[in-house]
């Protein structure tokens, strides 16, 4: 009896052992042995790639770097001028002064000495500090009369007449002739001819001088082109018949 229980304990003791060694050996639920470090979940190094790409900083690129931004090349741009065709003075093609307006004259009248009235001097003097151009011969209206100026005489000028400040052109008016039924006025409507424009300035009322005070029109009168000279005027003025 003394060696069946010997017997027992020594095939317990080697079951137990057996049983510990199979406890230390056992599979985890994932099939792994227990205490072997797991491996990690597919998905950890592909988050941690990721991560580290996103943090990369991006280097600009050369050929992006070396391009103007848009508004920097629109700024760079040259833009059209504001002044037009640049001409100096308001000038025409061929280099003259601007054409002369009401605003930019003087004018005054008088007659000639020993001349019964029959002639009238028109003077017009630039009032302004540049220069303009009378161009042809002034637009006289007398009464009524706004549509139809007085029709010029044969009298070209030596010169275009451009004056400077301060400076003086002339045009002569025959105003009647001995016999012809007249009126009397006290003023005349005068304008001046702007090449530049397809329309000519508008006629302006301007009175006689003190020294004239009212003129004789007959039925034809007329009138010479403008001149610089006022003895180019008297020649025209006392020869047109």
């Amino acid at each position: 009896m003394r060696a069946a229980r010997t017997s027992w304990k020594t095939y317990a003791l080697g079951a137990a052992a057996v049983a510990a060694m199979l406890s230390a050996t056992a599979c985890g639920p994932d099939g792994t042995e227990d205490g072997a470090a797991s491996p990690a979940p597919s998905g950890t190094a592909s988050a941690s790639a990721s991560a580290s790409e996103s943090v990369k900083p991006t280097a600009p690129s050369p050929s992006d770097s070396a391009k103007p931004s848009a508004s920097a090349s629109e700024s760079a741009k040259p833009k059209p001028s504001a002044t037009g065709s640049g001409k100096p003075g308001g000038g025409d093609s061929k280099g003259r002064a601007r054409a002369c307006a009401d605003q930019d004259l003087s004018i005054d009248t008088s007659y000639w000495a020993h001349d019964s009235g029959q002639h009238l001097l028109i003077t017009a003097t630039n009032a302004t500090d540049t220069p303009c151009t009378l161009y042809a011969y002034p637009f006289l209206y007398f009464g009524q009369e706004t549509e139809n100026p007085l029709p010029p005489m044969e009298s070209p000028p030596k010169a275009v007449a451009t004056i400077g400040p301060k400076q003086k052109a002339y045009a002569g008016v025959k105003l009647f002739l001995g016999g012809e039924k007249t009126d009397t006025y006290e003023s005349f409507g005068i304008a001046y001819k702007d090449p530049s424009s397809s329309t000519d300035g508008a006629a302006i009322d301007v009175s006689l001088s003190d020294d004239v005070r009212f003129v004789t029109v007959g039925q034809n009168p007329s009138v010479t082109f403008w001149n610089l000279d006022r003895r180019e005027v008297e020649k025209f003025v006392f020869k047109a018949r």
